[in-house]
């Protein structure tokens, strides 16, 4: 009997045992993923590797297009930033942002903590203006000695997440040449799991324009499992949010930084002034539709449903009352009945469940960005997404976006000499044993798609 079958009788058990837990289920969605499409079938360069620490293969999250500088950069979590050219031919580290210089060592044990993620101010290039040669990093401290500005409800003290700025003299240097980062604010992490997301700025926002140089900053609900002291859902709590904040600015309660007029909770008692959205459980990846500016996440979701979402202004996505378009009811699943039946809920326009066969007994929907090109038709006006550990890529369309569920996710194959493969097949190529890829997903210039594992530090650009 395969797991789906299992899963199924296990289900059938508990119809019979009681009414109420007949509606508890960890698989809303019996077809599989895919069922009924054909894969799409797309070619892949290997376009650059990238050196990992100590000979470790590096722990890539994100992959940014700095088009100033004509550099892409990529993180790996241990600290480091390095910059790719845009040919793939030169790599070069630019910063150690774990070098003891600096006065903020990186706490990066375990798998999810470490340099979050990174992002170069959109007048980063531009000489004489205020972000000139500002980036910012998200990252995982081990030093809590100093005050944290945003405390949670509950649970312990394991580490900090800082946000930084750093400041380079030559932006255009092969290497960063500014002195210490500038510390913006400080969280104190309950627990060791789901701490940071994704740091961004909107690419689809024009100099002078209301958005333009607001920095997106993903906040996980503070770890351990069901978001235990129900901070997502606290406009009082920074934890399980998306923020929105001016990094130049000096406006925020520490003063050093700034908080946009039109946030949309800045007049509301008692909620953060910083928030965006709230309602978010691990907002590990956002990203914007260079057509429309349409603002996505991928959310992963606790036992049952991994989701991708359409993000407005001051939405409320649910977690920890909604796992998806379903009410959360524990490790054991989510109940069926009443599916997306809170109107003042963002539900996902795309969730799939972590039971589906293509994955691999767990699931976590990661990377994300909107392919408006038209260099690889397959993908074209499509959403690209990724699931760790399996290390399958997801499409659905950009346009006519669907309204939940899994039916309408494609499946991305990877042409290698003939075969549709998957990524971690690919990997397995380059690396034997590797068992997992974890993927990330990201854009760079002429609106090409990148992806990161962290498995054999290959950076593979979609199509040729």
């Amino acid at each position: 009997m395969n797991k789906r079958m299992e899963l199924r009788a296990f289900g059938a058990l508990l119809a019979l045992a009681s009414p109420l837990a007949a509606q508890t289920t960890n698989d809303p969605f019996p077809e599989p993923i895919g069922d009924g499409w054909a894969p799409l079938v797309v070619d892949y360069t290997e376009f650059a590797r990238i050196p990992g620490a100590g000979g470790a293969a590096p722990r890539m999250t994100n992959i940014t297009d700095e088009p100033g500088t004509r550099r892409l950069f990529v993180n790996d979590m241990v600290g480091q930033v390095t910059s790719i050219s845009y040919d793939g031919r030169t790599v070069t580290q630019y910063v150690d942002t774990n070098d003891a210089r600096w006065g903020q060592r990186v706490q990066s044990g375990g798998q999810e903590r470490g340099l979050q993620s990174f992002a170069f101010h959109p007048q980063f290039a531009q000489q004489g203006a205020p972000g000139y040669g500002k980036f910012y990093t998200w990252v995982d401290v081990v030093d809590t000695a100093p005050p944290a500005d945003f405390t949670p409800l509950g649970g312990g003290d394991t580490h900090d997440t800082v946000l930084l700025e750093w400041t380079a003299r030559n932006p255009a240097a092969a290497t960063y040449d500014g002195g210490p980062p500038r510390e913006l604010f400080r969280l104190q992490q309950p627990y060791p799991n789901h701490n940071a997301g994704q740091l961004a700025f909107n690419p689809t926002a024009a100099p002078g324009s209301p958005d333009f140089g607001k920095l997106y900053v993903g906040s996980a609900d503070g770890g351990s499992g069901g978001d235990p002291h129900n901070m997502s859902q606290n406009l009082g709590s920074i934890f399980g949010k998306i923020l929105r904040i001016d990094p130049l600015g000096t406006n925020s309660r520490n003063g050093k930084y700034g908080i946009p007029a039109d946030n949309p909770f800045l007049s509301r008692g008692g909620a953060l002034p910083e928030i965006y959205a709230y309602g978010a459980r691990n907002p590990q990846k956002f990203a914007w539709d260079p057509n429309n500016g349409n603002f996505f996440m991928t959310d992963i979701g606790q036992n049952t449903v991994e989701e991708l979402t359409l993000v407005p202004r001051g939405a409320n996505l649910g977690w920890n009352v909604w796992e998806g378009s379903y009410r959360y009811v524990g490790r054991d699943g989510v109940d069926a009945r009443n599916a997306r039946g809170d109107a003042s809920v963002t539900y996902p326009v795309a969730e799939y469940a972590q039971p589906d066969p293509l994955l691999l007994g767990q699931s976590a929907a990661v990377g994300l960005a909107v392919y408006r090109a038209n260099r690889v038709q397959a993908i074209a006006n499509m959403v690209i997404w990724g699931d760790n550990p399996s290390g399958e890529v997801f499409a659905v369309p950009a346009d006519n976006l669907p309204q939940g569920g899994q039916a309408p996710i494609r499946r991305v194959l990877f042409n290698d000499g003939g075969q549709a493969r998957t990524l971690l097949q690919l990997i397995q190529k380059a690396t034997p044993g590797a068992t997992q890829p974890d993927l990330r997903l990201g854009a760079g210039p002429e609106g090409a798609i990148f992806m990161l594992n962290k498995a054999d530090g290959i950076v593979r650009r979609i199509g040729r």
